[in-house]
């Protein structure tokens, strides 16, 4: 007969590093975790992604821990990494944004305006790959300079989403212009 330990107990076991206790906190509440993360991100690979790195911080820092409600704990410590992970994403979108628009400045000068309009042509076409949703977010934000909470009203859908489209489509934009990036 398998026997359950109180959250409790499972704490104070992990802090005397039982791996059986770290286990049993894993099973416990990692598809718990999985879901919040996965709610918030839309990913299923950055929800596990940020699940075991919660998990991997949780076993590093057992003997320093001062845990007293290990479900409050382990939702609260998530939604910081959460947090982090959707800042991170925002910050690095808006350098390839930055960047993408930037190469299309420097495109546009009068002895380039073919290459200008070669890229305008391979811009359309990576839009087209794009499924109508996102290619609708993305030209609502990028050329018609909607903020990002009157596109999500427009369209009925969350900001989060918003947010996830303009970084997908600014991945597929990337993958699909990296022959008109210079070394300079």
């Amino acid at each position: 007969m398998k026997q359950t330990f109180t959250d409790e107990q499972l704490v104070v076991q992990l802090s005397e590093s039982n791996k059986r206790a770290f286990e049993e906190i894993y099973d416990r509440y990692w598809y718990k975790l999985f879901c919040i993360s996965f709610h918030q991100t839309g990913s299923r690979e950055e929800a596990e992604e940020l699940v075991h790195d919660l998990f991997e911080s949780l076993w590093k820092r057992r003997l320093e821990s001062n845990i007293n409600h290990l479900s409050s704990y382990l939702v609260i410590a998530l939604k910081y990494l959460i947090v982090n992970h959707i800042k991170s994403q925002i910050t690095w979108r808006k350098y390839q944004e930055y960047v993408l628009l930037n190469k299309m400045h420097e495109i546009s000068t009068t002895e380039e305006n073919i290459e200008f309009n070669d890229l305008s042509q391979a811009i359309d076409k990576a839009m087209k790959k794009l499924p109508e949703k996102t290619s609708r977010v993305f030209q609502l934000s990028r050329f018609e300079n909607q903020s990002v909470k009157s596109i999500a009203k427009e369209l009925h859908i969350s900001e989060k989403a918003v947010e996830y489209h303009i970084t997908k489509s600014l991945k597929v934009l990337k993958d699909n212009l990296w022959i008109y990036q210079t070394d300079n």
